[in-house]
């Protein structure tokens, strides 16, 4: 009698915590791992009041149109310069090179930087930093426009899927410091693709 009261408990208790562990939302699986990101503690730039009622992130449908062959032209021999950031942090970059491509009809240019200081860190030797701006940003999107992390390309084109486009930590937190999207990274056009703003459904 004693083991299947037993068991009875164990089995109302595992039921309780399979319902407790809501299925991770997204529509791609990298939606799905920037949302479990998000709800861990570890590694979410949730404030903790924020992350105990965070559901998912608010994305703009996956759309294959922004996912564009980009040419790549290096840019050797940059001097090196300091990012201006949301702080008095100076963080040391350099033009990495420069990117062209048509979106949705028009025709593009991008520059994409190397963050000197986090290339020195082992599995980043190859990081590169492309920041945008673009005509959703203070609507859809956050104000302050929206980042892609890539690699260092091995010819000369690249691949940029726009679907990934991120928010600075800043959007979700002040304790942040990020950096600001150079104003020649400005794209006259819509970006209809990845993150969106953080509390505007």
């Amino acid at each position: 009698m004693k083991k299947i009261i037993l068991l009875s408990i164990l089995f109302v208790s595992a039921l309780s915590c399979a319902q407790d562990k809501q299925p991770l939302l997204g529509d791609t699986e990298h939606q799905k791992e920037q949302n479990a990101e998000f709800k861990d503690a570890l590694k979410s730039p949730l404030t903790e009041k924020d992350r105990k009622t965070f559901r998912a992130l608010d994305f703009f449908k996956f759309d294959s149109t922004y996912v564009v062959t980009a040419n790549f032209k290096s840019t050797p021999n940059q001097t090196p310069f300091e990012m201006a950031t949301t702080t008095d942090r100076k963080p040391m970059y350099v033009k990495y090179g420069e990117l062209s491509f048509v979106l949705n009809g028009k025709d593009c240019k991008l520059n994409i930087y190397q963050n000197l200081e986090l290339v020195k860190r082992e599995g980043y030797e190859d990081h590169l930093f492309l920041p945008f701006i673009d005509q959703t940003n203070g609507e859809e999107s956050y104000g302050g426009g929206r980042y892609l992390d890539t690699s260092t390309p091995k010819g000369n084109t690249m691949v940029l899927n726009f679907n990934e486009a991120y928010n600075p930590y800043c959007a979700y937190s002040p304790r942040y410091s990020c950096p600001i999207v150079p104003l020649e990274n400005s794209l006259d056009v819509r970006v209809e693709a990845g993150v969106k703003a953080y509390g505007k459904h």
